[in-house]
């Protein structure tokens, strides 16, 4: 398999060993009854997604050989809505915190329908922990989410142009 797809192959499958660890999480590791444990792992959580993020952007912007950054920010983007979707999951639990939520399905659907801005509005944080972690949801994804797709994109495009030769359009610079 050649290298680029090895490595996608790899991102899929760290995404789907991700996603299948999300549904296999104890419902009640974390919610009402331990809100000491559940905020202190979201909040750690956050700073270290957003810690190892901003290295491996450190590692584009400088474009240090043999790392593979856009990997690990793939990875850790995917970390991110996932750790947000447990906080909403848990956040349901105690009534009031949110209408319309009410399975690990709609906790991560409700995390991508606010990373992408969508709003459909059939779930709706009325509580104001559930409010302060939609903020916080919406501020880190502009903060840190969007600085990781830049740089990944930025990767990307200066990988292809260094495959290519450095030929646009099909045609060298002479």
């Amino acid at each position: 398999m050649p290298d680029p797809l090895r490595r996608w192959a790899a991102i899929g499958g760290t995404v789907l060993v991700l996603v299948t660890v999300y549904f296999l999480i104890p419902a009640r590791a974390f919610g009402p009854e331990h809100p000491l444990v559940s905020w202190t792992a979201f909040a750690v959580s956050l700073f270290v997604i957003a810690w190892l993020i901003l290295k491996h952007i450190r590692d584009v912007l400088l474009e240090r050989e043999g790392t593979h950054p856009a990997f690990a920010i793939l990875v850790l983007m995917c970390v991110t809505v996932l750790v947000f979707a447990v906080a909403y999951l848990a956040l349901a639990r105690d009534p009031g915190e949110f209408e319309g939520l009410y399975t690990r399905v709609d906790a991560l659907y409700f995390t991508v329908v606010t990373l992408a801005t969508v709003g459909f509005g059939d779930i709706t944080a009325h509580g104001q922990s559930a409010r302060v972690v939609v903020i916080l949801q919406i501020v880190y994804t502009f903060v840190f989410l969007t600085a990781a797709a830049t740089a990944v994109s930025t990767r990307i495009r200066s990988q292809l142009t260094n495959r290519s030769g450095g030929h646009r359009g099909g045609r060298r610079d002479h």
